[in-house]
C-alpha cells in the first residue's frame, strides 16, 4: 500500500506560502501523492490553486484531491484548469471528485444551485472529456486546451449506489470518506462489485484517507472540528476525535487500511506545520 500526504489547504487561515514548501518537503520525504481537501465557503486555499502550486514546486510526486466538489464549478472552466495543472505537472494529476451538496454555502456560482447534483455530475463528466479531447467550446471554433492534452484520470467518492456505478463507468477507482477502516471496508467492497458488474478489467484503485497530528493535538482536533462543523456537530466531533495522533496511531491506521485492501492511504494534516511531514514520514515510510 502506498502512503500519501495531504496539503494543509483546508486549515483555517492557512498561510498560502506554506504550500510550495510543504510540497517540496513531502516529495523529498518519499510520499506517493500530495492531495487536497477543500471547499469554497471556508477560509482556506481552493483545491485547484493548491494543486497548481504543488505542481510547480515538485517533479515526481503524484497529485490528487480527496475529494473535489466538482459540481460547484462551471464544467468547462474546471476542465480547463485541471488540464493546465495536469500539463504543468507532466501528467501527475489524478482527480478525486464528488457531487457535494451537504454544505449549500459552497455553491456560489449563479445558476449552479445545490440541486440535481447527480444529473449535473453526469453531464459535467461528458463535458470534461469533450474539453480534454480538444473539442470547440462556446460559440467559436477554438478548443479550451492545448493539443496533446490528456483526459485526467478520475476517482470518485460518495456512498450512494449511483456513486459506485458512476465510478465504474467513468473512473479509475474510489476514494472513501474520512472513516475508520472497518467502516470503509463495505464501501471498498461495493466499489469492487460495481467494477465487476460493469465488466471492467482488473480492479478499481481504492484510496483511503485519515487525519493525523503529531504536534499541538488539541489545536489539530479543533481545526478538523471547525472544518466539518457545517455538516453538524456530531459528525465534526467524530472526525476530530478519530485523528491518528502520534507514531503508533498512524502506523495502526496504515495497518488497518492495508488489511482491507487499500491501494493508497492519504494522511491529511490537522496542522499546517511543515515539521509534521517528517514526523509522519518517520513513522510510516
Amino acid at each position: 500500500m502506498k502512503i500519501g500526504i495531504g496539503l494543509p489547504n483546508q486549515v483555517r487561515d492557512v498561510d498560502p506560502r506554506v504550500i510550495p514548501e510543504w510540497s517540496v518537503r513531502s516529495e523529498e520525504a518519499g510520499f506517493s501523492t500530495l492531495a487536497t481537501v477543500g471547499r469554497t465557503a471556508y477560509p482556506g486555499i481552493m483545491d485547484t490553486v493548491a494543486l497548481a502550486g504543488a505542481a510547480a514546486a515538485t517533479r515526481t510526486i503524484g497529485l490528487s484531491s480527496n475529494i473535489m466538489l466538482a459540481t460547484v464549478w462551471p464544467p468547462v472552466l474546471l476542465a480547463k484548469e485541471l488540464a493546465g495543472i495536469d500539463g504543468m505537472s507532466g501528467g501527475r494529476l489524478t482527480l478525486g471528485v464528488g457531487i457535494g451538496g451537504n454544505r449549500p454555502d459552497d455553491f456560489v456560482v449563479d445558476g449552479l444551485a445545490p440541486e440535481g447534483l447527480g444529473k449535473r455530475m453526469d453531464r459535467d463528466l461528458d463535458i470534461y472529456h469533450r474539453v480534454w479531447r480538444g473539442e470547440p467550446v462556446g460559440e467559436g471554433v477554438n478548443a479550451a486546451v492545448p493539443s496533446g492534452t490528456r483526459a485526467v484520470p478520475l476517482l470518485f467518492g460518495g456512498l450512494a449506489p449511483v456513486a459506485f456505478r458512476r465510478m465504474a463507468a467513468w473512473g479509475q477507482g474510489y476514494v472513501a470518506g474520512s472513516l475508520p477502516a472497518p467502516a470503509v471496508e463495505p464501501y471498498f467492497d461495493a466499489a469492487r462489485r460495481a467494477w465487476e458488474e460493469k465488466g471492467r478489467e482488473g480492479a478499481p484503485k481504492l484510496v483511503a484517507i485519515a487525519y493525523f497530528a503529531f504536534g499541538d493535538v488539541r489545536r489539530g482536533k479543533d481545526n478538523i472540528r471547525d472544518y466539518y462543523a457545517a455538516i453538524g456537530a456530531e459528525y465534526a466531533d467524530s472526525v476530530a476525535e478519530s485523528i491518528s495522533v502520534g507514531g503508533d496511531a498512524v502506523r495502526a491506521a496504515a495497518e488497518a487500511f492495508a488489511a482491507i485492501g487499500a491501494d493508497e492511504l492519504i494522511f491529511h494534516p490537522a496542522l499546517a506545520d511543515p515539521d509534521e511531514i517528517e514526523k509522519l514520514a518517520g513513522a510510516v515510510l
